[in-house]
């Protein structure tokens, strides 16, 4: 009889625990669906994408609407998700911390995935690849034809602050004399002016500023001197959230949508008169 009520008390102990074990581990799940960001989308009927203006990532068209590269993709993945899409334009320097206060839920804005960012974010897989390339001016620079023709300290050189343009030059040209602009069109508008003898950008401005104004402008090296990959930046703590926009990426990589948008931006100059 003693056996019998032990044996019982140990199964019915047993079924308790597990019991309790799912129980929690299906709260738990329920806990971690409800925090992700995907659910506050979905919720709010709106995704807030952080995002800066870079040409031709990003930028406003004579009309003062958002056009671009990134804008085509968040449009895209936000209709995916069946909601609308909110652009929040922040200065790049800032653009990190503004994420981490929830100002917006996700960053999409050509962001370089580097070990730095990624002790603070959490990135997508890639959705597209990037990389810096030098413009320079014709009297200012003349007879450059090298990095290293640049690498001087009398030689100055214009970046965006807080992106991957300041990382790359002081890589490769850790001599020369760097300004840094919270605007991309202030370092293109001083190099015009004979103010900076180069730009160091993210392809394929420098490309496209040397070909608009060729009178003044020249590529003294050819291509792009670096290479990185882009992807979302998000939140940490979401694994959702993660899994969501990585097979958001791969479904629209394997569909061409993403080539064809980038070989339209990137590779083409069919909207550049949309834009001042």
């Amino acid at each position: 009889m003693k056996h019998r009520t032990f044996i019982y008390l140990l199964v019915t102990g047993l079924i308790l625990f597990f019991t309790s074990v799912s129980s929690h581990s299906a709260s738990l799940q329920q806990d971690i669906a409800q925090g992700s960001v995907i659910e506050e989308i979905v919720k709010r009927g709106v995704l807030r994408v952080g995002m800066d203006t870079f040409q031709p990532w990003a930028m406003k068209d004579k009309n003062g609407n958002f056009i671009g590269f990134e804008i085509d993709v968040a449009r895209r993945l936000a209709d995916d998700m069946g909601v609308k899409v909110e652009f929040v334009p922040t200065a790049w320097s800032g653009i990190i911390p503004a994420l981490l206060t929830g100002k917006f839920d996700v960053i999409i804005g050509g962001m370089g995935i580097l070990p730095k960012r990624a002790l603070k974010v959490n990135f997508s897989r890639p959705y597209d690849f990037s990389g810096m390339s030098i413009v320079a001016h014709k009297e200012m620079a003349a007879g450059f034809s090298s990095l290293e023709d640049f690498n001087k300290k009398e030689v100055q050189v214009a970046v965006k602050l807080g992106t991957s343009a300041v990382i790359a030059a002081k890589k490769h040209l850790p001599d020369a004399t760097l300004r840094m602009f919270e605007n991309e069109t202030q370092t293109y508008q001083e190099l015009r002016n004979g103010k900076v003898h180069a730009v160091v950008g993210s392809a394929p401005r420098p490309a496209f500023e040397a070909l608009q104004y060729e009178d003044s402008l020249f590529l003294p090296v050819k291509g792009n001197f670096t290479k990185e990959p882009i992807g979302f930046a998000l939140r940490k703590g979401d694994p959702d959230a993660l899994a969501f926009f990585n097979s958001w990426i791969t479904g629209v990589s394997l569909e061409g949508w993403l080539q064809e948008r980038h070989e339209y931006w990137f590779e083409t100059r069919e909207w550049a008169d949309q834009v001042e």
